[in-house]
Formats: C-alpha cells, structure tokens, sequence
C-alpha cells in the first residue's frame, strides 16, 4: 500500500499562486509515477498533471500549460500553480501508481483524500 498525503490548498484570487505537495509512504517507490487530477463540481474529473518516473517526462492538460509546473523530490509531489483562474477552483487529488499508464487512463491506484483549491474574487 502506499499512502498519499496533500497539503497546501486553499483560497485566493485570480491571478495568485499556490503551491500543492503530496509526501507518498509505505510501499512507495522511485520507479512509481505520480501525478495530479482535479475535480470540481458538477464536472468530469481532470488529468491535471502527470511525472513520470525514470526522467521520461511530464504531461500537462493544455488549459494549465505554462501557468503549472510539476516537480517531484525523493518522495514528495509538488504542483505549482501560477496565475490562477477562477476554473482552477476544484479539489486536486494527488495520485500514484507502478504502473504509470494509468495516469493517461485517469485510473491510478493510489489516491490522496484530496485538497481544496479555490480561486474566486
């Protein structure tokens, strides 16, 4: 099992920045992918942001390129977010998973309890 834990969200105006992290646990590895999706209300579930493991690179859902950045440091998951937008307001979930696939097919085994994220006037 591993275990994923969020911090870091929360309210502010457009045009701010936040900045998200998730520490992974238990049986945790470098060889997982993690990534970050996110939820509001009423909508479909979103791919926000994908690392992939062993340096193969990153993805992002083309409304957040350039304004979010993906990082990644031992066993922590970062999403900077910059000139935020009032539809950046969801709940961000961090995931990982051995099987890095999943992150394209919006199914990853291991979720976060996720974290609010809230980007009004």
């Amino acid at each position: 099992q591993v275990r994923l834990v969020e911090s870091g969200g929360g309210s502010v105006q457009p045009g701010g920045s936040l900045r998200l992290s998730c520490e992974a646990s238990g049986d945790y590895d470098n060889t997982y992918c993690m990534g970050w999706f996110r939820q509001a209300p009423g909508k479909a579930r979103e791919r926000v942001a994908t690392f992939y493991s062993r340096g193969s690179g990153t993805y992002y859902l083309d409304k957040v390129y350039a304004r979010f950045t993906i990082s990644q440091v031992t066993n922590t998951l970062y999403l900077t977010m910059n000139d935020l937008k009032p539809e950046d307001t969801a709940t961000y979930y961090c995931t990982a998973d051995a099987k890095c696939i999943t992150m394209r097919t919006g199914i990853p085994t291991y979720w976060g309890q996720g974290t609010q994220v809230t980007v009004a006037s």
